[in-house]
């Protein structure tokens, strides 16, 4: 079958907007920068910043505020999240990050495939990279391949305060890189100006000891994995 769906400048399907009650986090292009977690590159500075509201009333509801942007390599995300405290451990890398203050994305570039990448990350670097599978039945992750060099995320993880697990802060900041090539296999095209993908990004704290959820698209609620009602990703000049 020959697709004759119109293309934009770089040959990928333009994709329709999805309607305005869909959250819609827009990422304009950029050329590519080191990350290093202070998110003092030049190509931040025209970028608005994001709000993440709580998803419920709290009175702890700390200023939590992300930005993206993307190149011909891969996606750029950088996040300033105000917070008294690190509860969080010294998790290693692919282990459950999630259990601790956290952030998550979740990218899904195809909705005709019920497969999603996620990202998770720690104040203190610690990271979980997964391909999930969900056929709304259940879901389980699986980590990735060889990754290493150019197929791994480039993050970094800045603490207004001292750089330990339960200590006293004012914030933290994380900076990172998603390159395509890690999404090799989820991705039929690198995606070009008009491409949208659905998506959405938590943030997890447990300084009341429960875990207080804020979130890109609340239409999703406290599950992170009901993708199909995740929010969109447009790629924009």
């Amino acid at each position: 079958m020959i697709c004759t769906a119109p293309r934009n400048e770089v040959g990928c399907p333009i994709v329709e907007r999805p309607p305005t009650t869909t959250p819609t986090l827009s990422i304009p292009r950029v050329r590519d920068f080191v990350v290093n977690g202070h998110g003092d590159a030049r190509a931040w500075s025209g970028i608005p910043w994001t709000l993440m509201p709580p998803l419920n009333r709290d009175p702890l509801a700390y200023r939590t505020r992300l930005k993206g942007a993307w190149s011909d390599n891969g996606i750029y995300f950088l996040f300033d999240c105000e917070d008294q405290r690190l509860s969080t451990a010294n998790y290693p890398d692919h282990s459950d990050v999630w259990k601790g203050d956290s952030l998550e994305i979740f990218l899904w570039p195809h909705e005709d495939i019920p497969v999603y990448f996620q990202y998770d990350i720690s104040p203190l670097g610690a990271e979980l990279p997964l391909l999930v599978p969900n056929n709304g039945a259940g879901f389980v992750g699986w980590s990735p391949c060889h990754y290493e060099g150019p197929r791994r995320v480039r993050a970094r993880t800045v603490v207004d305060g001292a750089r330990e697990p339960l200590a006293a802060v004012v914030g933290w900041q994380v900076e990172l890189f998603i390159p395509y090539r890690l999404l090799s296999g989820l991705l039929r095209e690198a995606p070009g100006v008009g491409t949208l993908w659905r998506g959405n990004v938590y943030r997890l704290d447990y300084d009341s000891g429960s875990p207080r959820v804020w979130t890109f698209c609340d239409r999703t609620g406290p599950s992170a994995h009901e993708f199909r009602n995740y929010g969109a990703v447009l790629f924009t000049r």
